[in-house]
């Protein structure tokens, strides 16, 4: 498993043979690992080189550590491919997990000029203000803040928002969702973040901005999201183009 010889640092092949324990089911959730000495003496590895390893595999989520007790496996991250225009309660139905939302505030404001840039408005029209906590399992997975133009995605009400917006919006309102355009890049957790998302100060998480269309070109959604980097990932699939 562990090839000294080969040009790969000796660390991540260690990672990557934790990580294929966990993915084929051999190291279960929440399941301990073993200890740097043990990992240290079956390969004939260093035990700096072994907490390096392990160190790595905390920070990108697969382990979590227990003062006192070890470490242990972390629960998988949800994958998002990023293909197709789903919402969230989508998503998660797909992958057998059961989705949820904490709403935090539901209200109509003003667009301000980043808002009714997004969605094409005047500035100062009417959008409704949607801050929830969006949940997979019963565990936060993303604080998101939704914006959408009153005066379009009309008769909104908690009870429709704790449901599907997007099955709403197509079901009742009979307006065809297109596409949509996305933005994302990564951050350390704000103070608001730490306390809905349920992690310490400093976490990475995903800031994605997405902009949402019908089929007429017309913007009907502008979302703010910070999603939990550590029980998160997206994916991609490119293919080469002719030159």
């Amino acid at each position: 498993m562990i090839d000294k010889n080969s040009p790969i640092p000796i660390y991540h092949q260690l990672e990557e043979y934790i990580k294929s324990q966990i993915e084929c089911g051999a190291l279960k959730v929440d399941e301990a690992i073993p200890s740097e000495r043990e990992y240290a003496e079956r390969y004939q590895i260093s035990r700096m080189t072994v907490r390096q390893a392990i160190n790595n595999l905390v920070n990108e989520g697969y382990l979590y550590r227990q003062k006192g007790r070890g470490t242990f496996v972390n629960k998988q991250k949800v994958e998002q491919k990023l293909q197709g225009l789903t919402s969230f309660t989508e998503d998660m139905l797909e992958r057998g997990m059961k989705p949820s939302s904490k709403l935090l505030s539901f209200q109509i404001i003003p667009a301000d000029i980043q808002v009714a840039s997004r969605l094409k408005l005047k500035e100062n029209t009417p959008v409704y203000e949607i801050q929830r906590v969006r949940l997979a399992d019963d565990v936060p997975m993303a604080l998101e803040t939704t914006y959408l133009p009153a005066n379009l995605v009309k008769g909104l009400t908690e009870e429709i928002i704790n449901q599907s917006l997007y099955k709403y919006i197509e079901d009742t309102l009979l307006l065809t969702i297109s596409e949509a355009a996305q933005q994302i890049e990564a951050a350390s957790a704000k103070e608001i973040e730490v306390k809905h998302l349920e992690i310490e100060k400093g976490s990475p998480v995903l800031l994605i901005l997405r902009t949402s269309y019908l089929q007429d070109g017309t913007p009907f959604e502008f979302v703010k999201s910070a999603y939990r980097a550590d029980r998160y990932k997206f994916v991609h699939t490119m293919k080469r183009t002719s030159s």
